[in-house]
């Protein structure tokens, strides 16, 4: 049986729809990292931290989104420049 999910995206009129495999769900996106709010806390700029770390703009934003992670010598990197404990820059987690 084809399954199709309807996808709407923020402050955009479009509608899209995604193909589904049998078993398959949508999930949402997991958080793994807060750079984004440290560097909203801290007042840098996506582009700033990119230029300090001679990365592309790019990256930044993908790790501000969760699209991907940095590396633990960046994470060590983001957390010199702004001047915060690394554990700063991961989500909490509690394990049972």
């Amino acid at each position: 049986m084809t399954r199709f999910a309807s996808l709407e995206y923020e402050n955009q009129n479009l509608r899209g729809f995604l193909y589904l495999l049998p078993g398959e769900e949508i999930m949402a996106k997991s958080q793994y990292n807060r750079i984004k709010a440290v560097l909203a806390e801290k007042g840098v700029t996506n582009k700033e931290l990119a230029e300090a770390l001679k990365i592309a703009p790019q990256t930044v934003s993908r790790w501000c989104t969760n699209d991907m992670q940095p590396s633990i010598e960046k994470l060590y990197a983001i957390s010199k420049y702004l001047k915060v404990d690394v554990r700063e820059l991961l989500v909490a987690t509690r394990w049972l």
